[in-house]
């Protein structure tokens, strides 16, 4: 995603505060007869314009590669008719070309990057994904929650909350005869949101979708984690994979992004997406301090402020160690993904 710089300052951390996860049993260290649970995840990205959404996918597909998570789904929150063929060329190089893709829905953010970067890595890895037949990402997410155990699916979102206020909003279908809220309440442990900044702000994500964003957050039943705007600001990465080659669309991705989007002399990224990604699959307090409980408020400018009085089980995360730190273990998991075969 493009950034809009974010107005914040630095929380310092309350401490190690992911108890949602501890209180209720449904967290990250959360055990079925002595055995972590793998996560199951659903991963919601506008794949564009910017392009930390490669690195993201990237991170996602390496740890289920490494049996740390399985992917239920994947959904398209940009409109743009090159998002939804570029997530399905990613599944195809990672050896899971079943995975559903779906559609963003009506009303979503509908635009991509001007150096036409969708384009390109499908017209060089995987033409023919234009002419699939996507489903709209309700569907997708309706149909893959309704097939989970109760509390079982982590969403990670790292694009507009556009589909999922459409979710949200949705009704009984052939998937369930439960209603959106109701839906997410029984079978989703989580979301997880690179979204917003603490302890406030004006943040992309947010501000794009201010409507849907408003939407999410007023009805959303289930526990939040946010990795703000400040955390993926100060990671960076890419450069290590640019610089490996070879004939894969997530060093292609980087080595021309790195050309033709940043800015002359960048030899990285900053490294928003892939924040939440990790978050979603390791335990959270490994990398970074987990703030709250509290409430994140979006007003109708799309702009958020954190209440840390009121318990609307949000949380986010705060700076921990060196960012060079992150960045080593995010690059690490993204040349692991590039490297494979």
């Amino acid at each position: 995603m493009m950034r809009i710089s974010a107005s914040f300052s630095v929380i310092a951390s309350i401490g190690c505060i992911w108890c949602i996860s501890c209180r209720s049993g449904t967290g990250p260290q959360a055990t079925d007869a002595g055995h972590e649970r793998k996560p199951k995840i659903i991963f919601d990205t506008d794949m564009g314009p910017d392009y930390d959404d490669v690195g993201a996918i990237a991170v996602l597909h390496a740890l289920a590669d490494s049996g740390e998570c399985d992917v239920l789904a994947t959904v398209a929150s940009d409109a743009h008719p090159s998002i939804a063929p570029t997530i399905a060329l990613f599944n195809r190089y990672f050896g899971r070309d079943s995975l559903p893709v779906g559609t963003a829905m009506r009303g979503a953010p509908d635009f991509t990057a001007e150096n036409g970067w969708n384009d390109t890595l499908i017209n060089t890895f995987a033409p023919d994904v234009r002419a699939r037949s996507y489903p709209s990402a309700v569907e997708v997410y309706r149909r893959s929650l309704a097939n989970q155990p109760a509390n079982s699916v982590t969403i990670v979102t790292v694009g507009f909350l556009s589909n999922i206020s459409a979710l949200l909003d949705s009704q009984p279908d052939a998937y369930s005869e439960l209603n959106g809220v109701d839906l997410v309440k029984a079978k989703v442990k989580q979301l997880v949101a690179m979204a917003g900044a603490f302890p406030e702000g004006s943040e992309f994500n947010v501000n794009k979708h201010a409507q849907a964003s408003v939407n999410v957050i007023s009805k959303w039943p289930r526990p939040i984690l946010f990795s703000g705007f400040e955390i993926g600001a100060k990671i960076f990465t890419g450069s290590a994979v640019a610089r490996q080659g070879g004939n894969n669309p997530v060093s292609k991705a980087y080595a021309y992004n790195l050309m033709t989007y940043t800015k002359e002399g960048e030899t990285n990224r900053n490294s928003w997406d892939q924040t939440a990604v990790l978050c979603a699959v390791r335990s959270p307090e490994d990398y970074f301090y987990v703030n709250g409980p509290g409430k994140f408020t979006v007003s109708e400018d799309g702009s958020n402020t954190w209440d840390p009085t009121v318990d609307a089980g949000h949380y986010f995360i705060s700076h921990k160690y060196p960012y060079a730190y992150i960045g080593k273990v995010i690059e690490a998991l993204m040349l692991q993904a590039s490297n494979r075969q």
